[in-house]
């Protein structure tokens, strides 16, 4: 399977719910928000491995997805950049968020995810959150 097909394969699981598949993809010690600065944004917090990242879906049980749709994949030097449409409520303030995201993928030579980070509006997706 190349990189690509894994990433199609993490968000085919991500749609039907599947967390279990979604690890099963991911380096041990994989690094979740690479290089990220932590603002306090809770799905956005860097973490490192399979049990921190799993914390992240659970941040995700927060939002009512109305919308993910992957419009492009591109692929290159063990890396997959996505771009993907995203929309959603905040079940606690009830706000509405809606973006055109970048995923960047990184990519061990077994196939395996070592790194993900998300390039998204932080300051719209944390007013969202706030009272």
């Amino acid at each position: 399977m190349d990189n690509t097909e894994t990433v199609r394969g993490v968000y085919a699981a991500f749609g039907r719910g599947d967390i279990p598949a979604i690890l099963e993809r991911l380096a041990e010690n994989v690094e979740w928000e690479h290089d990220a600065v932590d603002h306090g944004i809770a799905t956005l917090v860097p973490r490192r491995g399979r049990a921190e990242v799993l914390k992240f879906f659970e941040t995700l049980q927060g939002f009512e997805f109305t919308r993910f749709e992957v419009v492009n994949l591109l692929e290159g030097s063990g890396q997959v950049a996505a771009v993907v449409r995203v929309g959603h409520t905040h079940k606690g303030t009830g706000k509405t968020f809606a973006d055109l995201e970048m995923h960047l993928w990184g990519f061990d030579a077994r196939g395996q995810v070592t790194r993900f980070r998300h390039f998204v509006d932080s300051h719209a997706l944390w007013k969202q959150q706030q009272m």
